[in-house]
């Protein structure tokens, strides 16, 4: 048998096998369900699991609930003070947000809860809050109460590093919840303020359509 012939017999085999290779990677990637994220898991009442109950302590000292908020959206933000960049870019974008909405703005209630309560102390975030908005709610707790919080938003934080400049590893999302307390939707990390303002509108445009 010439030696051509084989050689192209194998140019041809090989080339099958590639190709089917190719259509079974495609298929599995078609079939796959598309990745999801904790805040879009829905359990059978068809209700996002993100959110619930907290009670914690806001930068005047005063003990807070998320009860204290019904009839108001609340913009949540998980972070900490000595965050050294990414925490001041949410929390600006969500300050720059609210006040594009305008007069809307006014019913949203802009939350900021921390990771750090070892660090982040009623005095530390009395003097944080104000530097991104005049009506941004800075909270604290115990360790525990800030444990519990984080797990009603599925918030992952880690203590990173040790003596007094550690810094915290920590999931970034904001998330819009409806008068009610319920989850809306969330902004990854980095959303611009334009498409965040957008997407609040049309949330509450969606709610007070089915009220």
């Amino acid at each position: 048998m010439p030696k051509s012939f084989i050689a192209r017999a194998i140019a041809l085999i090989s080339a099958a096998i590639a190709a089917a290779l190719l259509i079974a990677v495609a298929l599995k990637l078609w079939q796959a369900p598309e990745p999801s994220i904790a805040v879009e898991d829905k359990g059978v009442t068809g209700a996002a699991l993100v959110g619930g109950p907290f009670t914690l302590t806001d930068q005047h000292g005063k003990r807070v609930s998320d009860a204290d908020f019904r009839g108001r959206y609340m913009l949540v933000y998980f972070g900490y003070s000595f965050c050294p960049d990414v925490c001041p870019t949410d929390l600006a974008a969500m300050a720059a947000a609210i006040d594009q909405l305008g007069p809307a703005g006014d019913r949203v209630q802009p939350i900021f809860i921390t990771i750090d309560p070892e660090r982040d102390t009623v005095q530390r975030l009395a003097e944080y809050a104000p530097l991104f908005h005049p009506r941004l709610l800075a909270l604290t707790g115990t360790p525990d109460e800030i444990a519990r919080a984080a797990e009603q938003y599925r918030v992952y934080y880690e203590k990173a590093g040790e003596g007094t400049d550690y810094l915290m590893n920590h999931s970034g999302i904001v998330y819009l919840m409806n008068p009610e307390g319920r989850f809306l939707t969330h902004f990854a990390q980095g959303t611009p303020p334009e498409e965040m303002a957008q997407k609040i509108r049309s949330q509450m445009a969606e709610v007070r359509s089915q009220s």
